[in-house]
């Protein structure tokens, strides 16, 4: 009874060690936060930069007809969309199978 204790205690002992080990706060390098800086801003100079420039929209050529959209279909309900997605499970079961 005495070991197993003794193995717990280790366990949990080592644990926690391990624990307050991995808590510590890594130590950067000096001047690579100068460096890492210095390319952040280049990098949201950049991002400004995309930001603001136009989008080009291309239209489409007058000559060719431009078909009209399909209105939107009404939201299926919950039981239709459940049923269609069983189907095709199903389906794609059967194709996996061999005959």
């Amino acid at each position: 009874m005495r070991r197993l204790v003794g193995w717990i205690g280790g366990a949990v002992g080592g644990f926690t060690a391990y624990r307050l080990l991995r808590r510590r706060p890594q130590v950067a390098p000096e001047g690579a936060s100068t460096e890492s800086d210095a390319r952040a801003e280049e990098l949201r100079e950049k991002l400004a930069e995309s930001r603001a420039a136009e989008p080009v929209v291309e239209e489409p050529p007058a000559a060719e007809p431009v078909a009209e959209e399909a209105p939107p279909a009404e939201p299926e309900s919950p039981e239709e969309r459940r049923r269609q997605v069983h189907e095709e499970g199903r389906a794609a079961l059967d194709d996996m199978r061999p005959e």
